[in-house]
């Protein structure tokens, strides 16, 4: 990988499922664009965010620090509401900082979710430009709407008035969703022909498929999946039009391309949910259907075809990306580590414990094939949250489903995570939580 300051995409999309893409084994989502993608570059099967919701898992890919580090966590609020006054902290250092200091050009386009007060928007976070919703699509309802499930089962635009920011500035406040996968690929292709010319980072974040879905009329009713399929196909056909525009404009070889999804499918809504495939539970918890989630690299002549079965994490893309870039790590403890050689398929990379975080307490670690569970409940839905005096243990080759219990066997890989566990946490300062805060004070 001897190229000079590649340009960087990463496409993010918000509850998205590790079971929901066709060559992830979903049989009915066709997902021509993510399957080639993912034959002709590198799709990882273990694969993690560093949160099983929104607003710390995206803190996390963008300064490479877990949650409990950059303060975007809580134990009650879980993400920012479009009240909250907090936002990820100016002090904080993102890729977009970290690759203008080599001259990128940067944009982001799409869902933000980090403070919606135009002091947190994108453009005081290293973005030069910002086209996007500020927090998730349902965050503001429509005065008339009905209360509860209803209205996001309703597929009707009017019932969101979720506004699209430009800049800091909202320039539609009541956008029908039905197009926002569109626009924003529009936005997405823009950027890239206007920067070809020099070293650009894109990221591309959509809304979808988080509730409520919409689907423009050249998708809807057309995947044998039903609706949740025909937004998961519009979504493929974003990242077909990126790969296209690279293709064409002749800067493919030259740009890396990392696509993911920021937690779990939202399991509680059904068939407008998502499927985690063989994995249990979804979003909002930290069994693993919560936090494992699609990961495929794409870099043509860099990176070979191959299936990636070592751990990696979003937290990861930050590092390595501010190392191909050459521009200097910040000076301060990071999470996430080089993953160059599993790109290069020259060999592994040595990983610490991986910690398992909701809001700010510990429910899990995988360390090598295991996962200790210290603290385990659903993520929606009924159920409380149970602390296990010795912890569950899992092995995740065998039993990517979390169904057997292998602590009695194995005692001595219970301590081998704890001892892990504690010489890492030992290193994690907790920063102030910046979720607590509301403009009414509710």
């Amino acid at each position: 990988m001897a190229v000079e300051k590649p340009n960087i995409v990463i496409i993010y999309v918000d509850d998205l499922g590790w079971g929901d893409l066709g060559c992830y084994g979903h049989p009915a989502v066709r997902t021509p664009h993510l399957d080639r993608m993912a034959a002709e570059g590198m799709r990882f099967t273990n694969f993690y965010s560093a949160a099983e919701v929104c607003t710390p898992s995206r803190a996390a890919l963008l300064t490479g620090r877990y949650p409990l580090r950059n303060g975007m966590y809580h134990q009650q609020f879980r993400v920012l509401r479009r009240n909250a006054k907090g936002g990820l902290p100016k002090e904080e250092v993102t890729l977009a900082e970290a690759l203008k200091s080599r001259g990128y050009a940067t944009s982001m386009v799409g869902k933000w979710h980090l403070g919606h007060l135009p002091e947190h928007l994108p453009p005081h976070h290293g973005f030069d430009s910002y086209y996007g919703m500020p927090y998730s699509n349902d965050m503001q309802p429509a005065p008339d709407a009905p209360e509860g499930r209803p209205k996001f089962f309703a597929e009707k635009p009017g019932y969101w008035h979720t506004p699209i920011i430009r800049g800091t500035e909202i320039v539609e406040s009541q956008p029908d969703q039905r197009q926002l996968t569109r626009q924003y690929a529009e936005e997405a292709v823009k950027f890239i022909k206007e920067k070809k010319g020099a070293p650009f980072f894109l990221y591309f974040a959509h809304n979808f498929p988080h509730v409520p879905l919409f689907a423009s009329e050249k998708f809807r009713g057309k995947s044998p999946a039903g609706f949740y399929g025909d937004v998961v196909e519009e979504l493929d056909w974003s990242v077909g039009q990126v790969l296209d525009t690279l293709r064409a404009e002749g800067i493919e070889k030259n740009t890396l391309v990392f696509f993911s999804s920021d937690n779990g499918p939202w399991l509680i809504f059904d068939h407008h949910g998502g499927s985690a495939g063989p994995l249990r539970e979804g979003k909002g918890s930290t069994w693993e259907g919560g936090m494992r989630v699609p990961g495929i690299a794409w870099w043509p002549g860099h990176i070979q075809p191959a299936v990636q079965r070592e751990v990696a994490t979003t937290m990861d893309l930050f590092t390595t990306c501010v190392k191909l870039s050459g521009a200097t790590l910040p000076d301060r403890p990071l999470d996430g580590i080089d993953i160059t050689p599993l790109l290069q398929g020259s060999g592994r990379v040595e990983r610490e414990v991986f910690l398992y975080y909701r809001g700010p307490l510990l429910h899990a670690a995988r360390l090598g094939q295991w996962k200790a569970h210290f603290i385990t409940r659903p993520g929606y839905g009924p159920g409380q949250a149970e602390n296990h005096e010795t912890p569950l243990l899992f092995h995740m080759g065998e039993d990517p489903g979390e169904k057997w219990n292998r602590a009695a066997e194995h005692p001595e890989i219970v301590t081998q995570i704890k001892e892990a566990v504690a010489k890492k946490t030992a290193g994690i300062t907790a920063a102030p939580s910046q979720l607590t805060e509301t403009v009414d004070g509710k």
